[in-house]
């Protein structure tokens, strides 16, 4: 089965991570999500990553926050794609996980993307968005979604606006 794995540092994530979680059950897309640390349980990790491949992960997402070294640890034993969600926290208030994940060295790509909760949702839609390429009945509900967001749009603009 494909599915995307979800990998937080520490359950203090879990809050911002279930934001990932919601998006992926809207679409029933299936999942896995662990407490894994780069830092305290890199054999977790490595374990982890290996096995979710062979059970057919398709696509990693890694919230952590501080030093943020998950998403990089990820990669590191992965060819799968790698997305990273910088979490607040910490003296920095979450630009050193920014800068954490963002700063991969050439060949090891991460795609990060905004702290918090908009990177949250967001990866949630990158991922489908991936695994989309090979599924055309989820690239169909991703279509729909992008229409209703539109008609939102105009639905909103209809109760303020006011033309000359």
């Amino acid at each position: 089965m494909k599915f995307v794995s979800i990998i937080m540092g520490s359950k203090s994530d879990f809050e911002v991570m279930n934001e990932c979680i919601k998006i992926l059950e809207k679409f029933y897309v299936p999942y896995e999500i662990i407490i894994s640390s780069a830092h305290r349980s890199p054999k977790r990790t490595y374990d982890y990553v290996k096995n979710a491949e062979l059970k057919g992960a398709r696509v990693f997402i890694a919230g952590a926050g501080m030093a943020a070294h998950l998403a990089g640890a990820i990669a590191a034993n992965t060819t799968k794609p790698v997305i990273g969600v910088p979490l607040k926290g910490g003296a920095l208030d979450g630009l050193d996980a920014l800068l954490s994940t963002v700063q991969m060295p050439a060949g090891m790509p991460v795609a990060t993307l905004a702290m918090g909760k908009a990177g949250a949702i967001n990866a949630a839609y990158l991922s489908m968005q991936i695994l989309a390429l090979e599924d055309e009945d989820l690239r169909a509900k991703l279509q729909e979604d992008r229409v209703l967001k539109a008609k939102k749009v105009e639905i909103d603009s209809q109760s303020v606006e006011k033309f000359i």
